[in-house]
């Protein structure tokens, strides 16, 4: 299998696991409505957010889309699209040295995308999906770049989204008419998407011009190019015509006996004298529920680059609203990516929200299919995070007033807004900040040992069974009792008044005194804080 090289990739290639764990700190003052719904917006370097997120959501993402920068060498507007922004340029002198500085577009793009890349693969469950919206400058070390991370086999297809709707006069060869939006799976055997719904128009071409009783049913073609060795025979007529053979090249797709079969069943459509070329009739109670996703998305179904800006536009007020986010994307090309790779309660991550498109997208999805998505967005430009896409959702969320000064009904839903700690979780030295709680050294604590996202209540030393092993943490006093002696050491007393389990156990804690038989009699297995975190 090809593979991709490039000047820094041996500086980034393990830099996911250098990247610090930091703790997300809530922003009252900037979050909307229920801070417990299960949204979230945070602020702050994708690969840090990223990082702060694994202990909770590793393993129970759905579906993750992602609109990165294109690497277009576009500086022109405020949120660059391009990896020549001052915040990139830093991670890269910080990370590859200065090697960076002589790195072309392509390389820093690389650079930047590979870690990333590699941290979003942990959130998504078995039968979850990625989509990437790329376009020409990219897409080809993009496939490239997925195939390593998530394995080519692990492909689905890559899409053109139809983003513009008129030809540009002004460009220099071909009119750019069109994005891609890259699809992998976690498990391409696990995954399926979701049939779109039925339209209007596909509906309209089922009649019942016969008044058969099973409702309405539009036809297909009996005869194929493919050989079938009993699709070779003479069809009569109702009118009396016979009909010796499917024309040249052709078969029919049923033997004769089938074909019998179905005409006793009033299958067979003859035309309305009865004259026709026969044709099988398909009821519309009989097919799929739904359409099969295609790889061509055109803007009359899943929007324009035009519409996705007036929709900004209204939600948003801009000081220089023209020189800021040229390209965003419609909510009805999300809320496409939603029908085919989500459930009703499912999550979806962003880590370059941006304009909050994708938050939107959930809300409004879940307004039309009576969902219960959550929606993770991550913006590193604390203004716009503030803004721009925590404003447009609040608004989305609550309501507001448009352009024309009409009220707008709000789709319900809230979100927690949440920075980053200026501090990592562990300090110089190793050891756990004072003011870290015990549910948030939980949610760590569980994904230290299982490598899943945490879903418990985190409010006993029993954080929970996986795999046939209970895990407990004895940290900040969960047992009221915060003496040497007490409720943060393995001691018997605190052995006997923790919840009970019949089967292997881990134990965290500050220190253990009990001996290696009694641990051996128990079935537990010590693990020291903070010694035995390191992830």
């Amino acid at each position: 299998m090809p593979t991709l090289n490039w000047i820094g990739k041996e500086a980034v290639v393990k830099h996911h696991k250098e990247v610090p764990f930091r703790l997300l700190e809530p922003v009252p003052e900037l979050s909307c409505g229920d801070a417990g719904s299960g949204n979230l917006i945070v602020q702050g370097d994708n690969l840090h957010a990223l990082k702060a997120l694994l202990p909770r959501y590793a393993g129970q993402v759905k579906c993750i889309y992602i609109d990165p920068p294109y690497n277009t060498g576009n500086e022109g507007w405020v949120y660059n699209d391009n990896v020549n922004s001052p915040e990139i340029r830093r991670w890269l002198g910080e990370v590859v040295g200065k090697e960076g500085e002589t790195l072309d577009r392509h390389d820093r793009w690389l650079c930047m995308m590979y870690p990333r890349l590699v941290l979003l693969k942990q959130f998504l469950r078995e039968d979850g999906a990625i989509f990437v919206s790329i376009d020409d400058n990219e897409v080809a070390t993009l496939r490239l770049l997925m195939d390593e991370i998530f394995g080519a086999k692990n492909f689905v297809a890559t899409v053109l989204w139809q983003k513009v709707y008129s030809p540009k006069n002004s460009a220099r060869h071909l009119s750019e008419d069109h994005d891609y939006i890259v699809i992998y799976a976690a498990k391409a055997d696990a995954w399926k998407p979701n049939l779109l719904p039925r339209t209007e128009e596909q509906n309209a071409a089922y009649k019942n011009p016969d008044k058969d009783p099973r409702g309405v049913w539009k036809t297909s073609d009996l005869s194929a190019r493919n050989y079938y060795s009993a699709g070779t025979y003479s069809i009569t007529c109702p009118s009396g015509r016979v009909i010796e053979a499917p024309p040249k090249g052709m078969y029919w797709r049923v033997s004769k006996e089938k074909f019998e079969e179905l005409d006793r069943d009033n299958r067979i459509w003859w035309g309305k004298d009865g004259n026709a070329i026969p044709q099988i009739k398909r009821f519309l109670h009989e097919v799929k529920d739904g359409r099969v996703p295609q790889t061509m998305w055109f803007y009359q179904e899943v929007g324009h680059t035009q519409e996705g800006k007036k929709e900004l536009l209204e939600l948003v007020d801009f000081n220089t609203s023209d020189d800021v986010f040229i390209t965003p994307k419609p909510t009805r090309l999300i809320q496409r990516i939603l029908q085919i790779a989500t459930d009703k309660d499912s999550i979806v991550l962003d880590s370059f929200a941006g304009s909050g498109t994708t938050g939107h997208a959930v809300l409004k999805q879940n307004i039309e299919d009576g969902g219960n998505r959550r929606f993770i967005l991550v913006e590193m430009d604390e203004a716009i995070a503030r803004t721009v896409t925590a404003e447009r959702v609040r608004r989305v969320a609550q309501g507001y007033t448009n352009a024309k000064g009409q009220a707008v009904e709000g789709l319900g839903g809230g979100f927690q807004f949440c920075r980053l700690s200026t501090e990592p979780l562990f300090d110089a030295n190793g050891q756990i900040r004072s003011d870290v709680s015990f549910a948030q050294l939980a949610e760590f604590v569980w994904f230290a040992e299982t490598g899943t996202g945490y879903t418990g209540q985190a409010d006993s030393p029993l954080l929970g069974v996986h795999e046939g092993r209970a895990i407990y943490l004895l940290y900040n006093g969960i047992l009221k009792d915060k003496s040497v002696a007490g409720g943060n050491v393995l001691t018997g007393a605190v052995l006997d008044v923790l919840p009970p389990f019949a089967g292997p156990k881990v134990i965290y804690a500050a220190a253990c005194r009990l001996g290696g038989a009694r641990l051996a009699r128990e079935g537990i297995t010590f693990k020291q804080t903070p010694y035995a975190l390191a992830v």
